[in-house]
């Protein structure tokens, strides 16, 4: 399958499959795990894993198309395949050829879905300062490391059998590995998952916490071990990571807005519609052309990304009048979405970024 095939594929079954029941989708579970299996037996979870192991290796500038897409028809959806995706990537950029084999055949075979557990990274410096431990610690052992403490944010319990944890080492390093995502208890330590979270949206995810106490973490799960300070490095380099989802997220609200300026027959939303959909066209030049742009340039780009998907998911919830009240109705869906992409992967840089347009 080419990429315009994969896209062509994606959108398709987005439209017959998942926009229909977009709010179910949000709020159940199992209409999720039922959404999330179509992607897979399509193939299209396994679109970072190299064509070496049977993916599809696309382009990023085809995989943002692809999340913008899936985005655009149901925001939960988008935002479990990222999270799999985003631990794909890691695990195709992991020297442990071994780990490399198992689990990306695995992945492109459909046989395994991954999560990531590794946001706690962003809050250790903080944290050690006021308690003196990191959230996840690693202790070296012979062929391993025996890993404890609490992982506070893991999404895709029930959905995704393994997840990427991130475990600080004595000298503040941080390693990577592979655990199964399962209340587990064996010989050599337990992991302990949580009640799933109740989350304004997006909430079928099944967001969990998970407490590890003395894991082994055998050395063949090691997908690497990044150096002091990797995670902000990390995030300084990928400012724009979110915006893909992002612009589908107010692609969604713009959905609305047009579909009941036709209905209700209204010059006026189909004005407001038009020149948000101008707004988002200038936004998404911009992302295009991001690559030579300074850090301030992209933080200013991802605020305004936010900024306009908030206003679309206000715009849709307007003119729905007192229905966007309703638990099934779209626009409130979009609005509570916008939510989620203001803050997921925030740091304090781009929550700097995003304020200061409030007084605007």
């Amino acid at each position: 399958m080419d990429f315009q095939e994969i896209l062509h594929s994606t959108e398709s079954y987005l439209k017959e499959c998942v926009a229909p029941r977009a709010e179910i989708i949000d709020t159940d579970s199992e209409a999720l795990k039922i959404a999330v299996a179509g992607l897979e037996s399509r193939s299209l979870l396994a679109l970072r894993v190299p064509q070496k192991w049977g993916g599809a290796e696309i382009s990023p500038e085809v995989f943002y198309e692809y999340q913008e897409l899936t985005a655009r028809y149901s925001g939960a959806l988008a935002f479990l395949q990222t999270q799999h995706h985003s631990a794909t990537a890691m695990v195709a950029n992991s020297d442990n050829e071994m780990l490399k084999n198992i689990y990306l055949r695995a992945i492109a075979q459909k046989e395994l879905r991954l999560g990531v557990g590794f946001s706690h990274l962003r809050r250790s410096s903080s944290r050690a300062s006021l308690t003196g431990n990191p959230a996840v610690t690693a202790t070296p052992t012979k062929e391993g490391y025996l890993l404890s403490g609490q992982v506070p944010w893991i999404t895709g319990f029930g959905l995704f059998q393994k997840f990427i944890v991130a475990a600080v080492l004595p000298d503040n390093r941080a390693v990577f590995g592979l655990l199964p995502f399962a209340n587990t208890e064996r010989e050599s330590g337990t992991i302990a998952v949580s009640e799933i979270m109740q989350l304004i949206a997006m909430n079928s995810t099944n967001t969990v916490t998970a407490t590890l106490d003395n894991w082994w973490l055998h050395e063949s799960e090691i997908i690497s071990v990044k150096p002091v300070g990797w995670i902000a490095e990390n995030d300084s380099k990928n400012i724009l990571n979110f915006l893909p989802g992002t612009f589908g997220c107010i692609r969604s609200g713009l959905d609305v807005i047009a579909a009941t300026a036709t209905a209700k027959n209204s010059p006026s939303m189909a004005a407001v519609c038009q020149k948000l959909e101008q707004k988002l066209d200038r936004l998404k030049h911009n992302f295009q052309q991001s690559q030579h742009s300074s850090k301030a340039e992209q933080l200013a780009l991802r605020a305004e990304a936010i900024d306009l998907a908030v206003r679309c998911g206000h715009a849709a919830v307007t003119v729905s009048g007192g229905a966007a009240n309703g638990t099934l109705h779209p626009a409130g869906r979009v609005y509570r979405e916008a939510m989620v992409y203001t803050v997921s992967g925030q740091t304090k840089d781009v929550m700097e970024a995003t304020i200061s347009r409030f007084g605007l």
